[in-house]
């Protein structure tokens, strides 16, 4: 199972449960304080230190305490935070669940502090509006972006007949698949060591398939089928922000998810649940399963150290014309719970997170790309001395390649209802007829109160 930023977050947001196991915000006693940052991304938690030490030692008297806690039970533990007045100060957010808390009065709006200290938005690359709600108010500071490459194994590459220039530009089209679709028959390998594209090729017995797992029921599409539509002119809802449906019965998705099965019925791509959720992007590319994928921006540090595998980076396709490449962008945010006893010293935190010499250090290790584009480069100079080349995602930001995730209610709802019809389509027990059913089922949770 892909890890993804947006997709990943489907904890239940339930409103009884782990009260007791959240930490409570800040406190003061004998002229010190206390700040509450709570994140679910152990990396950026250890990234962060460094800045929380710096804030530490500009801030006599205040201590910041950082909270990392995983994925699935982030938002239950937030939820019930909110519920016994204990929630964090600030905290890592995400545009899932963005909507429910600011319907639900938890955010602080940031709108006269970013007056009153003048704080220039257009510092950060992506995602300001990612956190601007509907009452036109902002609620929070853009903390990371991330993209969609392609990962492959180099060795397999050259073995094939490629050179790391072939896999710069490919293209792709839902007819035939382009010249992507060429280079994944030929990189897929059955047991007998005959290519895809060879005679008596054996589909029912695959040592290395082509391609990783596009069939994927991620609803988004963020790390899977979307940077191909997405190609197309495709996009997810009917409106940049706020859509009041999402575009699952567009015939270029259609045709986009059609190709797709092709490349599992010809034995190219596995078919959905071959691995177990456990598997990741890094165990199939290091286990020599798969040849090349698509993955997240934010693995790209994690590739680069398989052991005895050289992994090279390329970007994700160019659509039919030839010219067309659109990645979508997913920022987490960063926000102050309403609640808090201490806003004043939240928002000098969360506005010394959104600063150069604040991102700059954090993220050093690459391990999550900085909003900052100063900062970015200053990340992807570090992780080059490394061995670790991000020029494939700088270049997406400055081609302005990438388009943001839309911001949309209901998202957990969502995501419970969609991702069930995905898997049927994959599995071979949903046919087209079911992107209508997706797209009317948009309809009524997109606008649910």
């Amino acid at each position: 199972m892909r890890v993804r930023k947006a997709v990943a977050l489907g904890a239940a947001l339930t409103l009884t449960a782990l009260v007791s196991a959240c930490s409570s915000n800040s406190s003061s006693s004998s002229g010190s304080s206390t700040l509450n940052w709570w994140t679910w991304d152990d990396k950026q938690a250890a990234a962060y230190k460094v800045c929380a030490t710096d804030f530490e030692k500009a801030n006599p008297g205040v201590t910041v305490k950082i909270s990392q806690y995983g994925v699935t039970d982030y938002f239950t533990k937030l939820t019930a935070g909110f519920v016994a007045g204990k929630a964090p100060d600030a905290f890592q957010n995400s545009v899932q669940f963005f909507p429910q808390y600011a319907d639900q009065h938890q955010l602080l709006s940031l709108d006269d502090y970013i007056k009153k200290d003048k704080f220039d938005l257009s510092r950060f690359s992506v995602g300001v509006d990612s956190w601007k709600y509907t009452d036109g108010h902002q609620y929070g500071l853009p903390l990371d972006w991330a993209a969609t490459g392609l990962y492959y194994n180099t060795d397999m590459l050259t073995k094939a007949g490629y050179t790391t220039k072939d896999v710069q530009n490919l293209n792709w089209n839902p007819d035939d698949g382009g010249t992507i679709g060429k280079m994944i028959a030929h990189l897929t390998v059955d047991t007998k060591g005959r290519r895809g594209d060879q005679p008596g090729f054996d589909k029912a017995n695959i040592k290395t398939y082509g391609f990783g797992q596009l069939a994927a029921k991620d609803f988004l599409g963020q790390t899977t089928w979307s940077s191909f539509v997405s190609t197309t002119g495709w996009r997810l809802g009917n409106k940049a922000n706020w859509p009041t449906q999402l575009n699952y019965d567009d015939p270029r998705l259609v045709k986009t998810m059609d190709w797709i099965r092709t490349l599992v019925a010809k034995g190219y791509a596995p078919k959905i649940g071959t691995f177990t959720n456990t598997v990741s992007d890094v165990d199939l590319l290091s286990s020599g399963k798969v040849a090349m994928e698509t993955g997240g921006s934010w693995t790209a540090s994690t590739f680069a150290k398989i052991p005895d595998i050289k992994v090279g980076i390329a970007p994700t396709v160019l659509g039919p014309d030839n010219k067309t490449r659109a990645v979508l962008s997913n920022s987490n945010g960063n926000t102050i719970w309403a609640g808090t006893k201490n806003p004043d010293l939240a928002w000098k935190w969360v506005s010394y997170m959104g600063s150069e010499a604040c991102q700059t250090k954090a993220s050093a290790t690459g391990t999550f790309f900085p909003s900052i584009p100063a900062s970015m480069d200053a990340s992807a100079k570090a992780l080059k001395a490394q061995g670790v080349d991000l020029s494939v995602f700088t270049d997406l930001l400055k081609n302005k390649e990438l388009y943001p995730s839309p911001d949309f209610r209901n998202g957990a709802a969502l995501q419970d209802a969609i991702e069930p019809l995905i898997e049927g389509y994959f599995g071979g027990q949903k046919s087209d007829s079911v992107f209508a059913d997706m797209q009317a089922k948009t309809k009524t949770i997109l606008t649910q109160k």
